[in-house]
């Protein structure tokens, strides 16, 4: 029974590190990525599309990205369009951007949660003086394992038809029709278009999977140090 509690809860830990690897990789690619942002403008010529600088084009991206995790009260970015000063955001992207931030802070806090579940499984671990050598890299083994799998299936999945499974998401998270902009109106989606999105993910995905490479080598190495160790 407690080599079962033990496995049980090395799984638990290891679910909750790779729901906070996924967040942490999603946060990474857009917030830590030096220049990412300019190089996906420039990739889609966004700049021609909305008729702006680059400068301007990142001082508004610069504010979106600060509001969406709650550092910025709105979205009410003043800038200059086809040389006429204006709002960059309408009404109608503006609710919709409020609904996104709510999922970003929703995110934000479930890997404050699975942070904190992680801390209360070592505690556990410790007080029932659980084996780390084998027992505990060996259940982060199988739960990494199997949520890896999960992954790598659901990815490709995904990437057999992006814009569907691009639109299913947005039904699955959003109880309203506010995120189907129009290019000729909503400059959001002029500068977040298709490939700016596909592009994101696969870098997320790369991030999140090199990250999960890194959590097996590990627990695979310490596997095999106690093996050698035994013998």
């Amino acid at each position: 029974m407690k080599q079962f509690i033990q496995t049980a809860i090395g799984i638990l830990f290891s679910f909750c590190l790779m729901i906070t690897l996924l967040f942490t990789s999603i946060e990474a690619v857009v917030y830590w990525t030096p220049g990412y942002f300019e190089k996906e403008y420039t990739k889609y010529n966004v700049t021609d599309d909305v008729q702006m600088t680059m400068e301007d084009l990142l001082q508004v991206t610069d504010e979106m990205m600060a509001y969406l995790r709650g550092n910025r009260e709105d979205l009410h970015v003043d800038t200059t369009m086809g040389g006429v000063q204006r709002e960059f955001f309408n009404e109608r992207e503006i609710a919709h951007m409020e609904d996104v931030q709510g999922l970003f802070l929703d995110a934000i806090s479930l890997r404050r949660g699975c942070l904190l579940i992680m801390a209360l499984c070592i505690i556990i671990l410790l007080l029932l003086k659980a084996d780390f050598k084998r027992r505990f890299p060996l259940s982060v083994l199988i739960g990494t394992g199997i949520f890896f799998g999960a992954a790598v299936v659901l990815a490709i999945i995904i990437s057999t038809d992006f814009n569907k499974y691009f639109v299913m998401f947005h039904h699955m998270f959003f109880n309203n029709d506010l995120w189907i902009l129009d290019s000729a109106t909503d400059m959001l989606i002029n500068i977040v278009p298709e490939g700016f999105f596909s592009d994101t993910v696969f870098r997320i995905c790369t991030t999140f999977f090199t990250g999960v490479l890194v959590i097996l080598g590990i627990c695979a190495a310490l596997l095999f140090k106690h093996k050698k160790t035994d013998k």
